[in-house]
């Protein structure tokens, strides 16, 4: 698969931390967090090693954005527990993780006839309007993910809840545009 370049560009997550947050105390202790009830009602809070973004709720949920691979989501949402422990609230000892959306880029190294696969690929899961939007979207059943396909044979593949879902996202299209004679 790496001839095609798969590159994770963003991992979402989300768990339970706590029972509840005091995001006001979380805003005065935790340096460059964000909060302001009246634009969002969640707090933000960004950290660079491994890089990342927060939104944490008074509901002790936490979405965590940004991370590049599954693993870094593990870690920085464990470091995220530990800091908040340490200002003293209490958190879920191992919370569920669940990947929420997992967005891979990729390249064929092929110039694309768009209009040929948008004929190909039929019309009941594409959409491909070059006024609106330079790329096709092809929605893939199995694996349940949204492929953007562009003229330059490039690939962002959405909605995948692991690595591999892209990975097979990729490869579906691949295997498609090959039966097709258009790779």
């Amino acid at each position: 698969m790496s001839e095609y370049n798969i590159k994770i560009e963003n991992v979402v997550a989300s768990t339970k931390l706590a029972e509840e947050f005091d995001l006001i105390k979380i805003e005065a202790e935790f340096e460059g967090a964000e909060y302001n009830k009246q634009k969002f009602p969640g707090l933000v809070y960004r950290v660079t090693d491994p890089k990342a973004a927060f939104l944490v709720f008074t509901s002790g949920k936490v979405v965590c954005t940004g991370a590049k691979n599954v693993a870094d989501v593990h870690i920085v949402i464990g470091n995220m527990a530990k800091k908040l422990n340490g200002i003293g609230m209490e958190t879920i000892v191992d919370p569920e993780i669940t990947v929420q959306n997992i967005v891979a880029s990729a390249d064929l190294h092929a110039t694309l006839n768009l209009n040929a696969i948008a004929i190909g690929l039929g019309l009941e899961n594409i959409e491909y309007e070059p006024e609106q939007f330079p790329g096709l979207v092809y929605r893939i059943a199995d694996p349940k993910v949204v492929v953007l396909i562009f003229s330059s044979g490039k690939l962002v593949v959405t909605g995948g809840k692991s690595p591999q879902h892209c990975e097979q996202g990729v490869e579906v299209v691949r295997q498609q545009l090959d039966n097709m004679g258009l790779l």
